[in-house]
């Protein structure tokens, strides 16, 4: 079931690409169910009355997976699971799942696990707080708190080992532009948003063979091919990512 909560005026576009991306994701929508706020809930990020509707229309229809359209805290995430009782997943953990599926490359699947633990590092937060009075005191740790800070120091770590391995990664691509400079290699980037023809557009003009297909983020990894114009020098034409509404600046 898809949950599309409305602040100000959203236009009806907003709900047919969150529709596009729970199918890219392989979720079949079985109900699209709208809310109208002025600002979110700090409980439920919809309104009780909302939330205790959507928690019927859940037990009812026997949905097990409920998507928001907007990105949910930590603190609403869990209120909303508690209430009802199936997964509910934010727009960032939709996305993100996505590119898990489709990142190809070593650099692309490094980038996905970095967001994706870095995602998974804010819903950590507070996760054990029935057992925070018993912080402190030999014998009196509670397993939750040791737990929770065992999953802080792992993820941590994992972080750590992911940007050193970026940074390899971007100092060899640094190389590879040095390179193309000397060479007098011009570079053209097809830019816009996804699944709106970079790919197709990229085989025609190069030759390629990129995966194509009708969906959001059919292809994650950058591609590069070769492009010669009147006999000169040949161009480099790059394939980029698409874009997608309220997305990019998350990951930065």
């Amino acid at each position: 079931m898809h949950l599309h909560v409305i602040f100000q005026k959203s236009p009806s576009s907003e709900i047919h690409e969150f529709s596009e991306l729970a199918r890219a994701c392989g979720v079949r929508v079985s109900r699209i169910i709208t809310a109208r706020r002025d600002s979110p809930d700090s409980r439920y990020f919809v309104g009780e009355g909302k939330a205790m509707e959507l928690a019927t229309i859940v037990k009812d229809s026997g949905v097990g997976l409920v998507l928001c359209s907007q990105d949910l805290s930590p603190v609403q995430q869990r209120n909303l699971e508690k209430l009802l009782c199936v997964r509910v997943i934010d727009r960032t953990a939709l996305i993100l799942d996505i590119f898990a599926q489709r990142a190809r490359s070593f650099e692309g699947k490094l980038q996905v696990e970095l967001a994706q633990l870095s995602h998974l590092s804010s819903r950590l937060v507070r996760g054990w707080t029935h057992l925070e009075r018993q912080k402190g005191g030999i014998g009196l740790r509670g397993p939750g708190e040791t737990q929770l800070e065992t999953d802080r120091r792992l993820i941590g770590t994992r972080i750590k080992q992911i940007k050193l391995r970026l940074d390899k990664v971007k100092k060899r691509r640094h190389q590879s532009t040095q390179s193309r400079k000397k060479a007098m290699l011009s570079t053209v980037a097809i830019v816009g948003y996804t699944n709106a023809g970079k790919s197709t557009l990229f085989n025609e003009m190069t030759g390629g063979n990129v995966y194509c297909e009708d969906q959001l983020f059919a292809t994650l990894d950058t591609t590069v091919g070769s492009l010669v114009v009147n006999g000169e020098n040949p161009i480099l034409l790059t394939d980029t990512v698409g874009f997608v509404r309220d997305f990019a600046a998350k990951l930065n």
